[in-house]
């Protein structure tokens, strides 16, 4: 019987796939844990296919790698095809630039074990940096991701709980039994597609699900993972486009917390308490904008989260007259 699912998401991640394959292939601890490999190959159009298909005619490891085409692009279907496909109770998710320390497989699973209540749980995230990070970069990190707290964190409790924190999806795992039985099939956030970063939390809109039917959501330092980020998430272009992309998700995920009745009245108290940052932000950081990507890129964040209702609305319109046409 398979314990524990790696789950590889890739997009044209011909670059990294290798590496990331051989940091798998060389875990330690893992000589009692029957353990697959599970590659969700999101519509590429390199070379991963071909790359995936010689470890396979190589793999000489007791552990399967199983390879999967999803033609529909978009970080949520990638998801749910591996929930379907991956065959073991526990499901630990890594992107194709991520690196995994020696120990993390054995980690992920031993967690999983202790605590049968953690419906997810995620990894200490370190940076691996092409190029030196922007000034005042430590206000943006955690969205890239980069986590470095040292301490357990259960989501469920404290002031984690009360700002609706969630682990990011970069070394999560995730215990397919939450998941078949609380998270719908199709969510409302797609998620990255393709190079596109409209729209994004769509981890944040299962994990809703899975902590509102009353699992636990923790945060484990001893599982270790590397993120390679390359400079041009860096480029102020780049920063824009990817904190409007978050900003957008802010009202979706922000509405699962309360049930169907509040959200009418959470909306204006939204709306006002984002334009209140927009407007201190402004008097703080206006003079710096220009040259200083981070304030820009928390700026984006701010006013694109003040826009996600009506975004949100619109496209909510758009479908309806679609739907409705003769």
């Amino acid at each position: 019987m398979i314990k524990f699912s790696v789950v590889i998401r890739t997009y044209n991640g011909e670059k990294y796939l290798p590496e990331l394959l051989e940091k798998l292939r060389s875990q330690i601890n893992t000589d009692n844990i029957s353990w697959e490999i599970v590659i969700v190959d999101n519509n590429s159009t390199d070379n991963t296919a071909k790359i995936i298909q010689q470890y396979q005619l190589d793999w000489k490891k007791h552990f399967p790698i199983n390879y999967y085409f999803e033609s529909k692009q978009g970080a949520s279907f990638a998801r749910q095809r591996a929930m379907k496909e991956a065959k073991a109770p526990l499901i630990g998710f890594l992107d194709d630039d991520n690196i995994p320390a020696p120990d993390w497989v054995a980690s992920a699973y031993t967690f999983g074990q202790a605590y049968p209540q953690a419906g997810a749980y995620g990894s200490r995230i370190h940076g691996d940096f092409e190029v030196q990070p922007p000034e005042n970069f430590e206000r943006i990190a955690g969205f890239f991701p980069i986590i470095e707290r040292e301490q357990q964190i259960c989501f469920n409790h404290g002031l984690s709980n009360r700002l609706g924190l969630f682990p990011p999806g970069a070394g999560l795992v995730i215990r397919k039994s939450a998941w078949d039985k609380n998270v719908p099939e199709c969510l409302q956030l797609q998620g990255p597609i393709g190079n596109s970063l409209a729209a994004k939390g769509e981890d944040i809109e299962a994990l809703s699900y899975i902590k509102k039917a009353g699992w636990e959501i923790w945060y484990n330092p001893a599982m270790e993972i590397y993120h390679r980020i390359p400079k041009t998430r860096f480029e102020r272009d780049y920063i824009l486009k990817f904190f409007r992309g978050v900003g957008l998700s802010r009202y979706w995920t922000r509405m699962l917390k309360h049930e169907l009745w509040q959200r009418p009245f959470m909306i204006p108290v939204y709306i006002v308490n984002d334009f209140r940052k927009l407007m201190l932000h402004w008097f703080r950081y206006h003079n710096v904008i220009a040259t200083d990507v981070v304030a820009a890129g928390e700026r984006e964040l701010i006013l694109y989260t003040l826009l996600s209702p009506f975004y949100f609305w619109k496209n909510w319109i758009v479908k309806k007259r679609f739907e409705n046409k003769p």
